[in-house]
């Protein structure tokens, strides 16, 4: 059997809910992945093997965690709405429970934390091996988890997501564009980013307003040798005022570091640089 054979239709995603009453929800940001080309890219770009462990982040129907299920993935899914979770639970969790888990609660605590059940259902599934996110994610929920995943957890060894073209192209944005800011740095600095598809909104159902990116967060190997904590904490005060010069930002006296002028903006300085100056102030 290939991947598409299993693969859920459109036709049998709009029939699942159809039986029960529902309908998606624009509140948490369920548009579902249906295209069956897209589900085999994002898993063969993750590079998912059997026994590996995998983190999905708003499976909906499950179209995507059967895909993960059928090459052997160890898999901890993690949904908000309790409708779509019982429908993972009889398509999914029912067939193969020594495969997935389900968690049903917002994967985040507010923007700064992961929730403390998915925290805990990860170390409890996975035992401390390393794993990676693999999700069509909910546009809300992307950014923050994006940015936790990365700063937080040595162990998420990967991210491989759809995510809003807009934040896809903050992630790999370069100095002096409109889109480099904090989440730019903090990809640079932290991994290997890579926008490997874009996908029309005809790909989900119901279709979004906007285009989509599949993104690749590979971390890196050498843990970070600055405190990433301090560093966001300095970037917002840089980027709250981004159009403003440094010394106006920072003040005019003390050392500045080679290459960086109290004259240069914000959106001028290297992700290197960023750190240098957070380092010399």
């Amino acid at each position: 059997m290939v991947l598409s054979d299993i693969v859920q239709t459109l036709s049998e995603i709009r029939a699942m809910l159809d039986v029960r009453g529902i309908h998606p929800r624009h509140r948490f940001g369920q548009n579902f992945l249906h295209d069956h080309n897209q589900i085999r890219r994002i898993i063969a770009r993750a590079g998912v093997k059997r026994g590996d462990c995998v983190l999905e982040v708003g499976p909906g129907t499950g179209a995507l965690t059967e895909a993960l299920v059928e090459v052997g993935a160890n898999i901890v899914a993690c949904e908000i709405d309790r409708d779509m979770a019982a429908i993972l639970t009889e398509r999914v969790i029912d067939r193969a429970p020594n495969q997935v888990s389900l968690i049903v609660a917002d994967c985040l605590d507010g923007k700064h934390k992961l929730s403390a059940e998915l925290m805990a259902e990860i170390e409890r599934r996975f035992e401390g091996k390393p794993f990676r996110l693999v999700a069509n994610l909910p546009y809300q929920a992307a950014t923050p988890l994006i940015i936790l995943l990365m700063t937080t957890r040595r162990d998420c060894i990967g991210q491989y997501a759809t995510i809003q073209r807009e934040v896809a192209q903050r992630l790999v944005a370069s100095p002096r564009s409109g889109d480099y800011g904090p989440l730019s740095i903090l990809s640079h600095l932290l991994s290997r980013t890579e926008i490997f598809a874009e996908l029309p909104p005809s790909c989900f159902w119901p279709s979004p307003e906007v285009t989509s990116s599949m993104i690749a967060i590979e971390q890196l190997e050498q843990p970070p040798t600055f405190d990433v904590a301090a560093l966001s904490v300095f970037m917002q005060t840089l980027f709250t005022k981004r159009r403003k010069q440094l010394g106006s930002i920072l003040g005019r006296d003390g050392t500045w570091p080679i290459g960086i002028e109290p004259s240069m903006r914000p959106e001028e300085l290297s992700p290197e640089q960023v750190v240098e100056l957070m380092h010399a102030r």
